[in-house]
C-alpha cells in the first residue's frame, strides 16, 4: 500500500496558525504606529527571522549570552506585539514610546542579525600546539687507534761484541695516587688483550683512554703493569 505523499500534522497546522496571528499583529502594531504601505508587512518579517536565528545559533553551538540575549529580545517584541493589539493599547492614538520603538527596531535587528552571524561561540577549545618531538639519541662510536706494529732491527753481532753488557735498570714508579687493585687488574687484562691482537705492549695513551682515567692516573697504572 503506497504511503500518502503529504499528512496533516496536528502540530505543524498549530504552528501555521499561531505564525499567521502573531505576524498579523506585528503588521497591525506597525502600520498603527505609521509605518504604512510595505514597511508594515517587512516588521513582521524582520522579527521572526531574528527569533528564528537566535533559536538555531541556540541549538547549532549550545547556549550562550549572545543567543539568548537576541531570542529574548525577539520574543518579547512578537509577544508584546500580540498583547498590546488585544486592546491594551489604543492603536487609534497610539503613545510616543511605541512610535519611537517601532522607528528604531531595524537597527536593533540589523545589529542583532550581524552579531549572530559573524560572531563565533566562546565555547570552541583553542588548539592545543603539538609537542615538540624528542631528539633521537645519537650512538657515540668510539674508535680505537691501532698502531702499526713495526718489526725492530736485529743488531748485528759485531754491534753486539762491541756493546757492553749492561744490567737492567730497575723501572721508575712514578709517585701518584693511590691505585685500587681492581683497577689495576681490569687494565691488565686490557693490556693483556691488546697485546695479543696487536703484538705490542699498550702504551700510555691507549690505556688511558680504554680506562677514562686522568693521565697522571695512567701513567701509574702504566708503571705497575710493566
Amino acid at each position: 500500500m503506497a504511503r500518502p505523499v503529504f499528512r496533516v500534522d496536528a502540530v505543524l497546522v498549530q504552528a501555521v496558525i499561531a505564525g499567521a496571528l502573531s505576524f498579523a499583529h506585528l503588521h497591525d502594531l506597525a502600520a498603527a504606529a505609521g509605518q504604512d504601505g510595505w514597511k508594515a508587512w517587512a516588521y513582521p518579517i524582520s522579527v521572526d527571522l531574528l527569533l528564528v536565528a537566535a533559536w538555531r545559533r541556540l541549538r547549532s553551538e549550545g547556549p550562550s549570552r549572545l543567543a539568548w540575549c537576541w531570542f529574548l529580545i525577539a520574543l518579547v517584541a512578537s509577544l508584546g506585539a500580540n498583547v498590546a493589539t488585544a486592546g491594551l493599547l489604543d492603536l487609534a492614538h497610539p503613545p510616543a514610546w511605541l512610535r519611537f520603538g517601532i522607528a528604531g527596531w531595524p537597527a536593533l535587528a540589523f545589529l542583532g542579525g550581524t552579531l549572530l552571524a559573524h560572531s563565533h561561540s566562546a565555547q570552541d577549545p583553542a588548539p592545543i600546539p603539538p609537542a615538540p618531538a624528542a631528539p633521537e639519541p645519537t650512538a657515540e662510536i668510539e674508535q680505537e687507534s691501532t698502531p702499526d706494529p713495526r718489526p725492530e732491527p736485529e743488531p748485528t753481532a759485531a754491534a753486539a761484541e762491541d756493546t757492553p753488557a749492561l744490567a737492567p735498570a730497575a723501572p721508575v714508579v712514578p709517585v701518584g695516587p693511590p691505585v685500587p687493585a681492581a683497577l689495576v687488574d681490569h687494565a691488565r687484562k686490557l693490556a693483556d688483550d691488546h697485546h695479543a691482537r696487536t703484538g705490542v705492549r699498550i702504551d700510555t695513551d691507549t690505556l688511558r683512554a680504554r680506562l677514562g682515567v686522568p693521565p697522571q692516573l695512567a701513567e701509574t697504572i702504566a708503571a705497575q703493569l710493566a
